[in-house]
């Protein structure tokens, strides 16, 4: 599995005014609509749904919020730079500035949570998060991430 098969250039993007976890959710399900097809608000309540169960901040800055969902075929993300950092109850209490979202399909099983592994690990790498921190353009990030899992690979 490959960041490219699971983020479409379009999907990737750098949100100024989302100012909480509920806002960037909104933000989330607008960026999948238009990217990915999916509907916003089917996106924002799975994703407060999965977000129920435990915060999906895993550290560092960076969060992984993910969801199933039905009528998609594979799993798809999002990514989302943020501007502004916000509280989003990480492990850490550390503010975020870095979501992944995740969609699966509801049958998806290991796709999805290879899928999770696989961003988890690209993004635990602190010279992959330097360098997204420091190239605020949507181009230029998903050079970064499809790169940075390239890099990881050799």
């Amino acid at each position: 599995m490959e960041l490219s098969s699971i983020l479409k250039p379009e999907a990737v993007r750098v949100l100024s005014a989302a100012s909480s976890k509920k806002r960037l959710f909104q933000e989330i399900g607008d960026v999948a609509a238009g990217a990915l097809d999916l509907d916003t608000q089917v996106v924002v309540d799975c994703l407060l749904e999965r977000e129920s169960l435990g915060p999906t901040g895993v550290g560092h800055g960076v969060a992984l919020p993910h969801a199933r969902l039905g009528g998609i075929e594979s799993v798809s993300g999002v990514f989302v730079m943020l501007e502004k950092p916000i509280d989003f109850s990480a492990v850490d209490r550390q503010p975020v500035d870095i979501a992944f979202a995740l969609f699966a399909p509801e049958e998806a099983g290991v796709d999805h949570l290879k899928a999770l592994a696989l961003v988890s690990r690209t993004l635990r790498d602190s010279a992959v998060c330097a360098k997204l921190r420091a190239n605020p353009d949507p181009v230029k990030l998903y050079a970064i991430l499809t790169e940075a899992q390239s890099m990881q690979a050799a």
